[in-house]
């Protein structure tokens, strides 16, 4: 505005100065409206200068401003006049009334100079407005009277003249009303004037607002507020919202919680109004122990444990009080009602209650009594007893108690101790639990007999064992208890060939150790089956049985023995051989038995003298003496040779028999046959014996076959290996194959059983060959083989020893006596390799095979057992008679010579002897069929 100032007061110097030198000549007067829009005409200074129009370019027409502004605009052309930009007169002008442009329009041909004025004309385009919008007036109540006069603001307008403010109005009030005056300039000056006592407790603030109008067209108007704050004096009291607070509050509420927030109202204000509280003397003490109370809030909160079953209702005097002078109070009542709250668990109490009860107590049994109570109220005080699950026990009322129970059959071998959890309930929400034990012992009765650790036991000892021999021991549990489980053991008493048990073993009866009361002797006996017993202590005794199995095995303790002739002292045996015998020629065969088994009765044969023989050769297996070349002239007539007889026991023992052999004519041997056979053999008593020889085993034949039949018919859907194996022609073969020959003495008793088996093909070796006694002269019939790789009809060094060769490399066992499972011992040499058709290889044809013999033996024992000159044992030893079943046979093979080939019959499987075991069962139940 200043600056504005300076300027122009410099522009009136510049046209004072051109007035001076003469250059204005005339002066122009215009008027417009503020706020005009730009481009509007003022007026054309040409023309009201008396310009033409054609004068007004030469004549250069210049806008001369006193002070620099854009407001005007000259058109230099037609010398028209016009608005340029919005003119406010408020701002040029201010509050003056007449607001004057004042300008210079020069001419420059010929140079003049003239004046222009142009009036800005006010419009109302402004409001009137109070410098302070909202007034605040305190008047104190009930002092202040009425007709009190408070000056108001004046309200400005910037428009002037007729725009101006013509008047001021006040909302309608009945405690104010305006007086409004005018001043000499025309000022309005209001004032408020009060017209009514005023009373803070009924209006404490009063709202006014003022209004200032103008005179313009159209009316404008500006307001302010004007607030009437009414002073408080203290003339009103605290006051409650209510006299009587009730209140119900649960039990065990948590410290410093606030039960209830009091509230007293005073219609003051200030320090009249600032209310404190506190509780009276018309409180209990124990009420203020649990409750306290802010005195500036007034919220009342727990200060001590509330519990219902000591108090269950509280009253609380509470008294208000202001600040103001004099004070004024107010007061209150507080009833406080405990609720009860589920916060005390049950207490079981056992009346009586027992440690242990015997495992056979009756159902309903009284374990104990039990007591429970509960210091709450209503449901939270009703209980209720359980017991835990899953036991043989219950929980039965009884007046005004509980009873325990059992509810089930108590085992103490299953469970010894019951651990009883008891869980006492209230009925409360949530429900309180009280759980306490009970450990109860359950007592042992003795209904548990002993039980042996095993059913049976299996004892396997050598023979020959020292008495005392602690054989196995046997042991038995019970699950009784105490002396319910003190146990004894003994034997039951049975007899073994004529003899007590006791006399065989000895038990201890603590330990259960069993020993041996003598030394057995495996080829009596070979299994004891005992029976051991045990007892308890309890009463009544309970006991148990198991069976014991002592399996006595065989210790080399036999001697081989030959079976083929009636020894003598000398163990001499003599045999003619025909001069014309050519190499190979069989010439006698040794058989020999070992009372022993497996091992310890497999026999090797060796010539022990002459040790260097070139006349003969023993076969180590089989016992046969054979020629290794032709006899020449210059050999002895009578040949004498020592056999060694070895078995391959642990020590070996041996045996040996002496063989005389005489080279003679074959004639000479063919009459003393036919002489020996007149005079020594007894045609009715021999007839008779073939015949029912052979009517026995065409019996067995036909009951096998039968037997064949029915269970190929049974399984003829199976497969062939166990159909076709049966069939008709594979049957007869094996009839025709295993034909048991019989040998009898010259009293016509039974001497020996051979079984033949006869080549399945016409090319195999078939001969026979009978070893009378050693007083007689020896018989032989030979029957020269078909196609034989060892005998030629013409004999020479290389036939011989390639012979020779073969028959030791037949069945030759390597340097440990290790065998296959096709090679197993027998008394009369060792089996080789077997061939298909040569022995049968499945077990039921063992069985089948096992049945033919024993029929046969038994039948030739029967009809052999009057006659008082042989033993009836078939030559065999006596422990392999006909009294004795298969059962007893180890191997059945190992007594069994089969003459006409050089196959000592094994067992079909190949099992060793310590499976032998397997097919003397089997055997015993065919037997049984």
């Amino acid at each position: 505005m200043d600056f504005r100032r300076s300027l122009l007061a410099w522009n009136w110097q510049v046209v004072c100065f051109l007035c001076s030198l003469g250059w204005v000549s005339g002066q122009l007067r215009y008027s417009i409206l503020e706020e005009s829009e730009p481009g509007t005409l003022i007026g054309n200074i040409a023309q009201d200068l008396g310009i033409k129009k054609a004068d007004i370019l030469p004549r250069r027409l210049n806008l001369v401003f006193v002070e620099k502004n854009t407001y005007l605009n000259l058109n230099k052309g037609s010398g028209a006049l016009s608005v340029n930009e919005r003119i406010d007169r408020e701002s040029l002008c201010e509050s003056i009334l007449r607001c004057i442009l004042h300008l210079k329009i020069a001419t420059e041909n010929p140079e003049e100079i003239y004046n222009l004025e142009i009036e800005i004309l006010d419009i109302n385009d402004n409001s009137p407005t109070f410098l302070i919008n909202n007034r605040i007036f305190e008047i104190t109540e009930l002092v202040t009277i009425p007709g009190v006069r408070f000056p108001l603001e004046i309200a400005q307008d910037l428009d002037v003249g007729v725009n101006d403010i013509k008047q001021y109005t006040l909302n309608p009030n009945p405690y104010f009303s305006l007086s409004v005056k005018n001043r000499i300039d025309g000022t309005l000056v209001p004032q408020l004037i009060l017209e009514k006592i005023l009373d803070r407790e009924e209006k404490r603030d009063h709202k006014l607002v003022l209004t200032a109008i103008d005179g313009g067209e159209p009316v404008r108007s500006g307001s302010c507020q004007i607030t009437i704050k009414v002073l408080d004096i203290n003339d009103n009291a605290p006051v409650f919202d209510q006299s009587i607070y009730k209140i119900s509050l649960k039990e065990n509420i948590p410290l410093k919680n606030v039960i209830l927030s009091i509230n007293a109202t005073d219609l003051d204000e200030g320090p009249n109004a600032d209310v404190e509280y506190y509780f009276d003397d018309h409180t209990s003490d124990s009420a203020k122990k649990l409750f306290d109370l802010n005195t500036k809030t007034g919220e009342i909160y727990v200060n001590g444990i509330v519990d219902f079953e000591e108090k269950n209702i509280y009253e609380l005097s509470v008294r208000a009080a202001d600040k103001g002078s004099p004070k004024l109070e107010g007061s209150c009542l507080i009833q406080v009602k405990i609720e009860d709250v589920n916060d005390n668990s049950p207490e079981i109490t056992f009346d009586s209650m027992l440690t242990e009860i015997a495992e056979n107590a009756p159902l309903g049994t009284v374990v104990g009594f039990v007591s429970v109570t509960d210091k709450d109220s209503g449901r939270n005080g009703e209980v209720h007893i359980n017991v835990s699950p899953n036991l043989p026990f219950k929980i039965k009322p009884f007046q005004n108690h509980f009873s325990l129970v059992t509810d089930g059959y108590l085992d103490r071998e299953r469970l010894s101790q019951y651990v009883i959890e008891l869980v006492a309930s209230d009925r409360g929400t949530p429900a309180l639990h009280t759980h306490t034990s009970i450990i109860l012992h359950v007592s042992d009765i003795n209904d548990n007999s002993p039980i042996f650790s095993q059913s049976i036991y299996n004892v396997f000892i050598k023979e020959n064992n020292d008495p005392g021999t602690l054989l196995t021991t046997v042991s038995a549990s019970d699950l009784d208890e105490g002396i319910n489980a003190e146990l004894f053991y003994s034997v039951v008493e049975s007899h073994i060939d004529g003899f007590s048990v006791s006399s065989f073993i000895y038990i201890n009866p603590s330990n259960g150790n069993i020993y041996a009361q003598r030394s057995f002797d495996y080829e009596h006996i070979q299994v004891l089956q005992i029976t051991v017993r045990v007892d308890d202590s309890g009463s009544p005794k309970l006991l148990s049985n198991s069976s014991v199995f002592i399996f006595i095995s065989d210790a080399n303790d036999n001697y081989p023995s030959v079976i083929n002739q009636d020894l003598s002292g000398d163990l001499l045996v003599q045999e003619k051989i025909p001069k014309s015998a050519t190499a190979g020629y069989l010439a006698t065969k040794i058989s020999a038995v070992d009372k022993d088994s497996g091992h310890n009765a497999w026999l090797q044969f060796s010539l022990l003298e002459p040790a260097n023989s070139s006349l003969f050769q023993i076969s180590p297996f089989t016992g046969e003496i054979r020629t290794v070349r032709n006899f020449h002239e210059a050999d002895n007539t009578e040949q004498q040779l020592v056999i060694l007889i070895r078995d391959h026991g642990d020590p070996p023992l041996t045996s040996t028999v002496t063989v005389l052999l005489n080279i003679a004519d074959n004639g000479f041997i063919e009459n003393h046959k036919i002489h020996d056979f007149s005079q020594n053999s007894k045609p009715q008593d021999l007839t008779l014996y073939l015949i029912v020889s052979l009517v026995a085993i065409s019996l067995v034949s036909i009951i096998t076959f039968i037997i064949l039949l029915v269970r190929c018919l049974r399984k003829e859907d199976t497969s062939s290996s166990s159909c076709c194996s049966l069939s008709r022609p594979q049957s007869k073969r094996y009839a025709e194959q295993y034909k048991p020959t019989l040998y009898l003495n010259t009293d016509g008793t039974l001497k020996y059983m051979e079984v033949r088996m006869v080549p399945p093909e016409p090319q195999g070796q078939c001969y026979q060959t009978c070893l009378p006694l050693a007083a007689e002269k020896s018989n032989f019939t030979l029957i020269k083989p078909q196609n034989s790789p060892y005998l030629k009809d013409e004999p020479d060094s290389s036939t011989e020893t390639g012979w020779l060769n073969d028959l030791n490399q037949q069945a030759q066992p390597n340097t440990e006596w290790r065998f296959s499972q096709a090679q197993r011992p027998g008394p009369s040499g060792a089996q080789p390799t077997e061939e298909a058709g040569v022995w049968p290889n499945n077990q039921f044809e063992t069985e089948r095979l096992q049945a033919m013999i024993l029929a046969s033996a038994n039948e030739a024992a029967e009809g052999t057992s009057g006659l008082g000159g042989g033993t009836g044992t078939m030559g065999l030893s006596a422990r392999y008679g006909p009294q004795f079943t298969l059962q007893h046979v180890p191997d059945y093979r190992q007594n069994v010579y089969i003459p006409g080939s050089t196959l000592t019959p094994t067992n079909g499987a190949g099992k060793r002897e310590g499976k032998a075991s397997g097919n003397k069962k089997k055997s015993g139940k065919k037997e049984k069929k």
